[in-house]
Parts: structure tokens; C-alpha cells; sequence
């Protein structure tokens, strides 16, 4: 068995690794309101969310498109195996650091950073594609402040439509149109987030030239989906209790309110075939209701360290990708 066969096994291997990752780490965030309010039980939310986020999965590949050529050039790029690999090692590493302390990390940040990194240790600052790479960059940035300003709105709509309705049965019909929201959260999750290993998997095939094509080969949407969902079944309660109680007390129709903001922009990406990350997504939509419902009522000193893993997690994950290729490529 050649070298170059070994990498894109490894590849392969690692990809599924970090969706299956991702479903445990990220998920937690999409199905978090639906169980921090009792509209769902966790077994079933966790349930729920594993075959929605197969769906969204297969669903588009738009995103993996765009991971697969907008950030270097597949096709040009030299040690492409072993950039891609180490990539995958800092992402992964710094996925399992962020979940073992329950910080609601970006999957996002840690995977685009890392290729960054690695191509850059490989052959400098110029591999990377600038225009393609900013543009995802405005993507990740842009991203969490529409879905501040939206939930923020979203919800004074629901004050002004709901106000003197009687709180007990309110409260009750939203925990049944959080089984909704929950559901509809966690396939746009699908849609983005595990289209990131397929962009991954494929970037090796062409690097190696198994394929010529940036089409997305079926086998790796069916691979990556399910990898996400057996990640899904697995759940990932450590960061269900941040997203779900330490940024405020949620209540359904603060859920709800949230749940639809976030699939809105989350989904909206994914139209445009860019990768957002749905941590940071998820967080800011929770973030603008709770302040449009009462600003003293967020936990601001939670909002301030998730502020501060969000903006650490590239340049870190970067940094790490950088280190381990040297490492591999004295090994390979």
C-alpha cells in the first residue's frame, strides 16, 4: 500500500472523526432551549435532532464546495495530504479541549483555521485563495451579529403579540412549537456543518487525484451524514447546560423565539454556500432575545468567555495545524 493511499485513508478516517465530533460538540447547541425548557426530554431531543441533521446533511453540498476550493486551490496545493491531515488533528484537538470544559467552541473556526495554518507552514501566506478565504471570514464574523439583531427583534414582535396572554398556557403552547423549532434547528445544522468534512474529503481525493471534479462524490455525503448523526446520538451535555441555562433563564417562548433565528441565518448561509458556525449562531440568537427580553437577565460574564474561545479558536487552531504538519512531514 502506497503513501499517498495511507494519507487519504487517514484523511478519510480523520473527516468522520471530526463530524462525528461535531455532531456531539455542536448539536448540544441546537437542541439546548428545547431541553433546558422541558419541551423535550434529552433522549429524545438527542433522538430527534440525529435524524434531522442526517437529512440536512444530504440535503445540499454547496458548503463543502466551498471548503473544498475557496480557501487554497486543491488542485495546485503540494503535500496536499499531509495539510489536510494535520489540519484535521488541530481542529479535532481543539474540538475535544473546548467540549471536555464545556465551552460552546466554533467547529467552524477550529477547521478553517487549521487548513489555514497548515497551508501556510507548507508553502507560505500566498497558497491561500484571499478572496475566497475573506469571504468566509466576513461569513463567520457577519453571521452571529445578524443573529444577535434578529433574535433581538423576533422577540419584541413576540412581546407585542403575546403581551397579557395568560403565561401558564402560553408557556405550554410553545413547549409544543419548540419540538418544531428544535427539529428544524438541528437539520439547518446539518445543512452547514457536516458539509465541512465532505468539502475536507474531497479537497484529498483531488490533491491525490482520485477525482477531478469539486463534486462532491455520493459516497461522502452518505459517510459524513451518518458519521454527524451517530455523533448526534451521543449528545453533548456539558455544553447543553452553558448554551441552555448559563446564558439566561430560557423560557419557551424565549426558545422559540431563538430556535427560529438561528435556522433563519444558519439556513440562509447554506443558500449562499457558506459555512457559518452554528455555535456562534445559536449563542448570538439566544444572546439578542434575552436582551430584548431583560438585559439584567443575561449572564453576561458567560456571554464574555465564549466571546473570547470564539475569537482564539482560528489564529489557535491555525497555530496548532501549523505545528503538526512540520511534525508529519517529517514522518511522511
Amino acid at each position: 500500500m502506497n503513501t499517498m493511499l495511507i494519507l487519504t485513508i487517514l484523511i478519510v478516517i480523520g473527516a468522520l472523526a471530526f463530524d462525528f465530533i461535531n455532531g456531539f460538540h455542536d448539536t448540544a447547541n441546537a437542541i439546548a432551549t428545547s431541553v433546558s425548557t422541558k419541551a423535550l426530554k434529552p433522549r429524545h431531543a438527542i433522538i430527534l435532532a440525529a435524524v434531522m441533521n442526517f437529512l440536512g446533511a444530504i440535503s445540499f453540498t454547496g458548503v463543502a464546495k466551498t471548503i473544498t476550493s475557496d480557501i487554497v486551490d486543491p488542485f495546485s496545493l503540494h503535500n496536499g495530504s499531509i495539510v489536510i491531515l494535520a489540519a484535521l488533528i488541530a481542529a479535532i484537538a481543539w474540538n475535544l479541549i473546548t467540549w471536555y470544559f464545556g465551552i460552546p467552541s466554533s467547529s467552524s473556526h477550529a477547521i478553517i483555521g487549521a487548513i489555514a495554518g497548515a497551508a501556510i507552514a507548507a508553502e507560505g501566506f500566498g497558497i491561500l485563495k484571499w478572496s475566497g478565504f475573506g469571504k468566509i471570514l466576513e461569513a463567520l464574523i457577519i453571521s452571529p451579529i445578524l443573529a444577535f439583531g434578529l433574535g433581538f427583534i423576533v422577540y419584541s414582535i413576540f412581546k407585542v403579540i403575546f403581551k397579557g396572554a395568560n403565561l401558564p398556557k402560553t408557556n405550554q403552547r410553545f413547549r409544543l412549537v419548540q419540538i418544531g423549532t428544535a427539529a428544524l434547528q438541528s437539520y439547518t445544522h446539518g445543512t452547514n456543518d457536516a458539509q465541512k468534512a465532505m468539502g475536507i474529503i474531497t479537497m484529498a481525493l483531488i490533491a491525490n487525484k482520485y477525482v477531478s471534479s469539486t463534486e462532491i462524490p455520493l459516497w461522502v455525503q452518505i459517510a459524513c451524514a451518518t458519521a454527524m448523526g451517530l455523533g448526534t446520538s451521543i449528545g453533548g451535555w456539558k455544553i447543553i447546560k452553558t448554551v441552555g441555562g448559563q446564558i439566561m433563564k430560557i423560557r419557551p417562548v424565549n426558545g422559540v423565539a431563538a430556535d427560529l433565528t438561528s435556522a433563519a441565518i444558519i439556513f440562509g448561509a447554506t443558500y449562499i454556500h457558506l459555512p457559518v458556525s452554528t455555535t456562534h449562531v445559536i449563542a448570538s440568537s439566544i444572546l439578542g432575545v434575552g436582551t430584548s427580553h431583560r438585559v439584567k437577565g443575561v449572564k453576561w460574564g458567560t456571554a464574555q468567555r465564549m466571546i473570547i474561545t470564539w475569537v482564539i479558536t482560528l489564529p489557535i487552531s491555525a497555530t496548532i495545524a501549523g505545528l503538526v504538519f512540520f511534525l508529519l512531514d517529517l514522518i511522511f
